[in-house]
């Protein structure tokens, strides 16, 4: 005896057009989603690769700061040492001669100048003059730091830090840049007495990505006297 099969049973399944709507629905949302946790993991990782940049130049600045300063020579021909509230200003010695050095702050970049090394005292006088020109005169001066709002000068004398341009360090007078005489020794003026120690204070912009003001002290050797 033969069973009759039922039509229904012959028909082909499948997904209707709303099934499929949805679906690709779905599958949109679910991209989207893969697409902005991507885009987040990128954009944290641009994040930190520009802070590790910020970081590496700022200790590579800090660096030749004191790297600078740990050449420190008092030349008792211009001053070694000095603060105006903008710029600090010193000699250093070097393989070449001596040198003069200029880390100032204007319009918010800190930058450094530095002269030419000499081995006479004519030379060395007027390197010193050309430090004392505003920075734009300053041939050669290379900007080191953007976006920094203000820095702070500390000197370490009599056991204590105080603002460097204080007038605390002057032994009888502050000591002038005098040409010197060719042929004339003559008698040195008082000199200020160097600190053995300097605390600067940078103070960057809000929006430059340090999060705070940076600090950094050093230790001064001996000078002769």
């Amino acid at each position: 005896m033969m069973v009759k099969q039922s039509g229904l049973a012959n028909r082909v399944t499948g997904f209707t057009l709303i099934e499929v709507l949805v679906a690709l629905a779905i599958m949109a949302v679910m991209a989207g989603m893969a697409w902005r946790g991507i885009d987040a993991v990128l954009r944290s990782r641009e994040i930190s690769q520009t802070k590790l940049d910020q970081v590496a130049k700022l200790q590579t600045v800090l660096a030749q700061w004191e790297q600078d300063l740990a050449q420190l020579q008092d030349s008792q021909v211009v001053p070694a040492l000095g603060f105006d509230g903008a710029s600090l200003r010193f000699t250093r010695s070097t393989e070449q001669g001596l040198q003069v050095v200029v880390w100032s702050l204007t319009d918010g970049q800190w930058q450094r100048w530095a002269s030419a090394p000499t081995t006479t005292q004519t030379a060395l006088y007027d390197a010193y003059q050309r430090s004392l020109s505003t920075l734009g005169q300053r041939a050669g001066a290379l900007r080191t730091l953007d976006g920094l709002q203000e820095w702070l000068v500390y000197f370490y004398r009599e056991n204590g830090w105080s603002n460097a341009q204080s007038s605390d360090d002057e032994e009888k007078a502050q000591l002038q840049p005098q040409q010197p005489q060719q042929g004339q020794q003559g008698q040195q003026p008082p000199r200020k007495k160097l600190p053995t120690g300097i605390r600067i204070v940078l103070r960057f912009a809000p929006d430059n990505g340090y999060g705070g003001p940076v600090t950094r002290q050093l230790l001064l050797g001996p000078q002769p006297q």
